[in-house]
């Protein structure tokens, strides 16, 4: 398990740094942006979908209630399924952990690969889909695990501690599990896999690719816990394009947002969905192998991952330790919130104070004692026993 060790000492740094970042954004960025250029019909609305949702700090969990708010708000199907892609392909903190391990031209690629993805899933939902297919967005439908809704501090210290809060105790508790879920079925890849796996289809990047959705899409994996199980692969042998379409299709591609998408949009909208993440995965997969330098892909993985072989720096292994401290701290607060009886972080369980007998109903109030009491067939709403 060495392996899964030096990925972890090399990611942690850029990753608290990813957390960082997404606090921030969360914390000094309006919520109200996000709504008002989104909520609109036509290519503007796409393209800002696409914009909007790179950057955007939010799981594959998390985008689902944040994508169906937006409809809710009047946002047109391809707006919404623009943004459904893009945010959970990447994100300013799998970005950052992107380069961390697999190098700048990843890192590079991968939002624009995401953006093209989006623009294309967004339009041809606006051109193909019925805008009217699907049914009526439910309060129910925004609300998820993984949404934290509360007032954000106006004061400049009270936002950075927002974004501190945000990026390492709420952003922990939404990706932490998948992160090291990634990283535990990094090590059994890194264990069990033979290294000559994926050398039965050399020469065949589209069956590796076929593989790898096969895999990808029902799998539930966030943008920054995916990256340790594609540095697996590849080093067991799997082409650099066949590793972007796990990074593509893998976070985007989930049964919770297939039946989310299905169930409020429609299925024609879902089918739409699926198809243009498949084939642009398939495509800019093919761009990665066939019409770009393998060695721009290999390179930096291979020195990154002799540098740290050959010594691990005390500040990787510092932010390694803290990184463990926190994601102990995100597990210490869902089992707390799960013993507690609460099944979701934004899940209110509001008590109706008991009503009074005088307000029961509109015959509560007996003015005269004398009155006759009235037949049980004529009383009004309620019925004292």
């Amino acid at each position: 398990m060495q392996e899964v060790f030096t990925l972890i000492n090399e990611m942690s740094p850029y990753l608290l740094l990813g957390f960082l970042l997404a606090g921030l954004m969360h914390a000094f960025i309006p919520g109200m942006v996000y709504s008002r250029y989104l909520s609109g019909h036509g290519f503007r609305s796409v393209l800002y979908g696409a914009l909007f949702g790179i950057p955007l700090p939010l799981c594959s969990c998390g985008v689902i209630p944040t994508a169906m708010s937006l409809r809710k708000e009047g946002a047109s199907k391809g707006a919404t399924v623009s943004f459904l892609i893009a945010t959970p392909e990447t994100g300013v903190d799998s970005i950052v952990a992107t380069y961390s391990l697999l190098g700048l031209p990843f890192a590079l690629i991968r939002p624009i690969a995401a953006c093209c993805n989006a623009l294309m899933g967004g339009m041809l939902v606006n051109t193909f889909a019925d805008e009217k297919e699907g049914r009526e967005v439910s309060e129910e439908d925004t609300q998820s695990c993984c949404c934290h809704s509360k007032e954000k501090p106006t004061t400049f210290m009270g936002k950075i501690k927002d974004a501190l809060r945000f990026g390492y105790v709420e952003m922990m508790e939404d990706i932490g599990k998948w992160l090291v879920i990634g990283l535990i079925i990094a090590g059994l890849i890194t264990v069990f896999v033979p290294d000559s796996f994926f050398t039965v289809f050399k020469g065949n990047t589209l069956m590796s690719m076929l593989l790898v959705l096969c895999i990808a899409i029902p799998m539930y994996i966030c943008a920054t816990g995916s990256i340790p199980i594609a540095v697996a692969l590849m080093l067991k042998g799997l082409t650099p394009g066949a590793a972007l379409v796990l990074l593509m299709a893998g976070p985007a591609c989930n049964m919770a947002s297939i039946l989310v998408i299905n169930k409020v949009l429609g299925r024609k909208t879902l089918l739409v969905y699926l198809l243009s993440i498949i084939t642009m995965a398939i495509c800019w997969g093919c761009i990665v192998d066939y019409c770009l330098p393998q060695e721009w892909f290999l390179t930096g993985m291979m020195s990154k991952a002799c540098c740290a072989a050959e010594e691990t720096p005390w500040f990787n292994i510092g932010c390694t330790i803290l990184l463990t401290c926190l994601l102990l701290n995100a597990l210490r607060l869902h089992l707390s919130k799960k013993n507690e009886g609460e099944h979701c972080c934004c899940h209110e369980h509001k008590q109706e104070p008991e009503q009074s007998k005088e307000e029961h109903c509109c015959c509560h109030e007996h003015k005269h004692n004398h009155e006759a009491e009235q037949p049980k067939e004529e009383h009004c709403c309620c019925h004292h026993h």
